[in-house]
């Protein structure tokens, strides 16, 4: 079968791994940074779209800093709302059936509450889930470089929302020098309180805080883990628990976190027998749709349709969603890739 980018577009897709403050529509930050009087990089949606591309930075660290362009215009409420509610209605334009969206309430304080920042985009979740179907899960996030009382606190905020929308806890930011470790209080009390668990671990460091995020921090999945081909023991670890791992493409080429697209390790990962899923990351810093990620693993890694199928049930099989609403979306979307040729 001859693969193109309509086809990917037209098959049902999940999405595990996409910060909320990575995908804002240029159009929305130059108004709402009009109402915030916040001041943008450029004043037209088109060259804005061109500066948050972030395709020119040496690291991660470098990439990171295009976040504080976004988060500058998400100091409100009713920006919050907005965001979270036109994100969901852009990926359910390209067929994307379940996602479960990131973000740090922290970094919408002081001038919101973390209930304000929480509640917030929960309700633009709601408005657009019950006008596309898209189901959605939102994950609080945790930062590396704040202290771990600040993560503690957004442990307890997520357990708080667990029955209204809220899916998990993660930990993000810089990884090198920021451990995962120092954090471990904070996955203890969200799993402890019914929430489940993931990590940003092995995209600017070693196979250490990939160890930490497992190990320590008790993360059933790993974001990005671009480094775990460095342990083959940990990647046998990873394959035999079946870790699902939360794989970015285009967004580890732009950070650096790999060189070439056609030598990312999700296709030896893949290949091991790893649960591999494919994500944006952020859609705008990357310049991508879920479609492209796909479209990626196809052109440069040599993905198959059958291939791309497994990797699409994979990423359902790996949500974070009670074991029998999981089950009926998973023979749903079996049963509709069968059909889609």
């Amino acid at each position: 079968m001859t693969l193109t980018r309509e086809l990917l577009r037209r098959l049902p897709k999940a999405e595990l791994h996409v910060h909320l403050d990575g995908c804002l529509r240029p159009e929305t930050m130059i108004e709402l940074a009009r109402e915030q009087n916040v001041r943008l990089p450029a004043d037209d949606a088109a060259a804005l779209r061109r500066y948050m591309l972030v395709d020119n930075v040496r690291n991660l660290e470098e990439y990171l800093e295009r976040y504080f362009v976004t988060v500058a215009v998400m100091q409100t409420s009713r920006a919050l709302e907005r965001i979270a509610y036109e994100f969901v209605v852009d990926v359910a334009a390209e067929n994307v059936r379940y996602v479960e969206v990131r973000y740090c309430p922290a970094l919408h304080t002081p001038a919101l509450s973390l209930t304000q920042a929480v509640e917030a985009p929960l309700e633009g979740i709601r408005r657009a889930s019950k006008e596309t179907g898209v189901r959605v899960g939102l994950i609080i996030c945790g930062l590396r470089t704040f202290a771990p009382s600040v993560s503690q606190e957004l442990a307890r905020v997520a357990a708080d929302y667990r029955d209204a929308g809220v899916v998990a806890f993660d930990l993000a930011g810089a990884e090198q020098g920021h451990p995962a470790k120092d954090h471990a209080k904070a996955f203890a009390y969200a799993a402890g309180h019914g929430l489940h668990c993931t990590c940003h671990a092995g995209e600017a460091d070693g196979i250490d805080s990939i160890r930490q995020a497992l190990h320590v921090c008790g993360a059933q999945r790993i974001g990005h883990a671009t480094r775990l081909f460095e342990d083959p023991a940990m990647l046998e670890e990873v394959r035999e628990r079946r870790i699902p791992l939360e794989m970015c493409l285009t967004s580890n080429l732009h950070s650096h976190a790999v060189t070439d697209l056609a030598k990312h390790p999700a296709r030896r990962y893949f290949d091991a027998g790893c649960v591999v899923t494919l994500n944006t990351d952020g859609r705008l810093m990357d310049g991508v749709t879920l479609t492209d990620e796909y479209w990626a693993a196809h052109e440069k890694l040599g993905f198959t349709r059958a291939e791309l199928d497994r990797v699409i049930v994979n990423t359902f099989e790996s949500a974070f969603l009670p074991d029998d609403d999981k089950a009926r979306l998973v023979a749903q979307v079996k049963h509709e890739l069968g059909e889609i040729r």
